[in-house]
């Protein structure tokens, strides 16, 4: 059976960090390209970072680049993001996955789990 479970979200204030965990079982991340998207109250989903399976570079967008960090554990098969100096904006239900290719979100992806929330307020 195929799963996919975030964990680590929670409430932080403007400026603060937050590390996000994902784990996998049934499949394994290394065979996908690999990351997170995440979706606001209201807003469309939005890619947020995608490691490829063609070269294994990781690539941000543009609104998290700087901030947010993504890190690996094959030996695990599991997945994190690191993210600092967080905006309000970042607010969204954070979501991990396996896709195809990069950028995520431009197909359905493979896996993908609940999610997990993550709030900026003060």
């Amino acid at each position: 059976e195929v799963q996919v479970v975030e964990s680590g979200g929670g409430l932080v204030q403007p400026g603060g960090s937050l590390r996000l965990s994902c784990a996998g079982s049934g499949f394994r991340f290394d065979d996908y390209s690999i990351g997170w998207f995440r979706q606001a109250p209201g807003k469309t989903r939005e890619a947020v970072v995608c490691i490829s399976s063609d070269d294994r570079l990781a690539y941000y967008g543009d609104a998290v680049k700087d901030r947010f960090s993504i890190w690996v554990d094959a030996a695990k098969n599991s997945l994190g993001l690191h993210m600092k100096d967080l905006k309000a904006d970042d607010t969204a239900v954070y979501y991990c996955a396996a896709a195809q290719s990069c950028p995520l979100l431009t197909s359905e992806p493979t896996f993908w789990g609940q999610g997990t929330q993550v709030t900026v307020s003060t």
